[in-house]
């Protein structure tokens, strides 16, 4: 009963944090999303054909996918726990830079802004979010994440009310946000701090080995790398090319395709919501067959189906595809122990950059054969998910039941060391 009432009374002092935690990844994801929102709005203006929107996105997603893992790496063993509200600012800068821009080019400056800091964020904050999350680590990378996912949502249809009806410089009133995102982070940073000074009172926690052996971690983590490739240029095509889909197959207006990738975003945050839950308490394995296998059937038909089963068929296609993403980060969390912050940074980093190219080569099929058979193409790589198959099977209840209900064995990484062993 004693460690029961420890638990929970963990829990309820860190939900401040996770919630902070994941306000901070909405208002982030909320202005990086203004961005790839933005492009049926600049296309014409500024002269952009599909491949150069292709590489915009690319620009954006390459720069987070280099600099993240270099970022969780480092802070691993020496944490920064006000990088968040500087990341902040760099989005910020993106954004202003974003709503003036007058060329190809400084649109290619403001994207790789708001990948700065986005490569900034993602591997503190997710870290924060483990530290905070009282033994229920699918739980709070979910709700870390649907932070993010519901800012995405939202993006299209704010630029739709917002940007459309009064043109590209109505994008500078998103930088207000990265004011407020400032204010927040720092009051996760001052909590991560905290911890980091209780952590040096208590010492250092113990090394952990990966629960399958270092050899069988690595396999595993290059499927979950691969799985991470297949959902996220898809998530890519539908982020960049749903709306011009929508257009080109069906004749509807923008604010009309705006409104169909909103739902479509917002099903992506529900699918996240739901993920992270599920695992903690069926298991990652389930949640990755379901998830990125099972969505499969429904990617192919959805080129051909008429526009209220293709809004459907989408809406469908986002809930299960999410679902994926706090399974996998969870489960190379487990695979490699002390590793926070490289694993998101690899993984998140990963993410963006697979779909940066993912978006490139989507763009220049798109310019040489036509969006919907674009669009047919990409339906097919959902298939990769079926490598889910030669997974290990991590005993997930053993790896994140808390034995006393507190949150210090997950104050952080090991001590520096030399070896590099996780």
């Amino acid at each position: 009963m004693a460690a029961r009432g420890a638990s929970a009374a963990a829990s309820m002092t860190v939900m401040p944090v996770l919630l902070a935690t994941s306000a901070g990844h909405f208002l982030n994801d909320v202005m990086q999303s203004v961005l790839l929102s933005i492009y049926p709005i600049i296309k014409e203006p500024l002269g952009l054909d599909f491949f150069q929107i292709g590489i915009i996105t690319l620009a954006f997603q390459l720069t987070a996918s280099v600099l993240q893992p270099l970022v969780g790496h480092y802070t691993d063993r020496r944490p920064l726990p006000f990088s968040l509200p500087v990341g902040m600012g760099a989005t910020f800068c993106g954004m202003l830079t974003l709503a003036f821009a007058p060329s190809f080019g400084a649109v290619l400056v403001a994207a790789v802004l708001i990948g700065l800091g986005s490569s900034v964020f993602h591997p503190e904050a997710s870290r924060v979010a483990r530290l905070a999350a009282g033994g229920r680590y699918g739980f709070a990378q979910s709700l870390f994440q649907v932070g993010g996912n519901t800012g995405q949502a939202i993006a299209p249809l704010l630029v739709a009310l917002l940007i459309y009806p009064y043109g590209q410089v109505q994008a500078a009133w998103f930088a207000l946000l990265a004011v407020l995102g400032v204010a927040l982070l720092v009051y996760v940073g001052r909590w991560y701090q905290d911890h980091l000074a209780q952590r040096r009172r208590s010492g250092p926690p113990a090394a952990e080995p990966s629960p399958v052996g270092s050899t069988r971690a690595a396999w595993a983590l290059a499927i979950l790398i691969a799985l991470t490739f297949s959902k996220n240029v898809y998530a890519a095509a539908f982020s960049s090319y749903y709306a011009f889909f929508l257009i080109e197959r069906f004749g509807v207006s923008v604010p009309v395709a705006q409104l169909h990738l909103f739902v479509f975003l917002g099903a992506v945050a529900a699918g996240t919501m739901l993920g992270g839950p599920l695992g903690d308490r069926i298991g990652r394995k389930p949640i990755l067959w379901l998830s990125i296998a099972g969505v499969l059937p429904l990617s192919i038909a959805l080129p051909f189906l008429p526009l209220w089963a293709t809004a459907v068929t989408a809406l469908v296609v986002g809930v299960m595809m999410a679902s994926a993403f706090p399974a996998i980060v969870v489960y190379a969390q487990e695979l490699l122990p002390g590793r926070v912050g490289l694993v998101a940074g690899l993984f998140f980093g990963f993410a963006f950059g697979t779909g940066g190219i993912g978006a490139a080569a989507v763009g220049w099929l798109a310019d040489e054969q036509g969006i919907v058979w674009a669009f047919r193409l990409c339906a097919f790589l959902p298939a990769i998910g079926l490598l889910v198959a030669f997974l290990p099977d991590l005993d997930s209840k053993a790896t994140e039941r808390p034995s006393t209900g507190s949150v210090q064995p997950e104050l952080g990484a090991p001590a520096p060391r030399g070896d590099g062993a996780a």
